[in-house]
């Protein structure tokens, strides 16, 4: 049963696996060349597991000691599995011992795969999202320790990388986009985000369009799970 799963998950996870070793190479290189031994892109990798906060935590690991900063920081980028964490509400019930893995591990990829996949009937639907998630884990993993490895021989330019997590944001909006019958969630995200903008700034606007997309969702939970969607 669980190899399997492992076979069938596999195919879906191979577009991940050639961003995050692409990204994970880099991010390892990028640490190294800040003055990292390679195992603090090998740690974070494990444990932190969130690609974009990982870049940013180089500059906070330079930066002078600043705690609440930092934390201010960490939630307007990783705020949005909130609503990630929000969506899978119901999609991890029942999923025993292996839900507590999933709820770590669920990053944008992994949650776009678990989301939106037709998982056969004859596949056991907790061990299919727990490979997606440890395999898209390992990609991750597996990259940024080679990265940091291998950034002591390797001169590499980080130009660039905003565009391509910004590309791999897009993707997975259109994704869920194609796949909803209604557009919700997608056009609340987009209110918010617009309005927040204009109202607060490009400095300032992520922390209040977070909260505001999150008590739209809640207020609007009923009618949109009735309209076919997922929140």
């Amino acid at each position: 049963m669980r190899l399997k799963a492992l076979k069938t998950v596999f195919p879906y996870t191979l577009p991940i696996f050639a961003g995050f070793w692409f990204l994970g190479l880099t991010y390892g290189i990028y640490m190294n060349v800040s003055g990292f031994s390679f195992v603090y892109p090998m740690l974070m990798s494990l444990t932190i597991f969130g690609g974009s906060l990982e870049f940013v935590a180089v500059s906070m690991l330079l930066a002078p000691f600043a705690p609440l900063q930092t934390f201010i920081m960490t939630l307007m980028i990783q705020a949005r599995h909130l609503f990630y964490g929000i969506s899978m509400l119901d999609i991890y019930k029942g999923t025993g011992w292996k839900k507590w893995y999933l709820i770590f591990g669920m990053c944008d990829e992994t949650f776009s795969i678990n989301y939106s996949a037709q998982i056969p009937a004859d596949i056991d639907r907790g061990w299919f999202m727990f490979f997606v998630t440890l395999l898209n884990h390992m990609y991750w993993f597996t990259g940024a320790t080679l990265g940091g490895l291998l950034g002591s021989l390797i001169s590499f330019n980080t130009e660039g990388l905003d565009f391509v997590m910004t590309a791999m944001f897009v993707v997975i909006f259109l994704e869920q986009w194609f796949k909803d019958k209604k557009h919700y969630t997608a056009v609340i995200g987009i209110a918010s985000s617009v309005i927040c903008l204009v109202g607060f700034g490009a400095d300032s606007f992520m922390i209040p369009t977070m909260l505001c997309i999150l008590v739209l969702l809640t207020v609007m939970r009923r009618p949109i799970e009735k309209a076919g969607e997922t929140i």
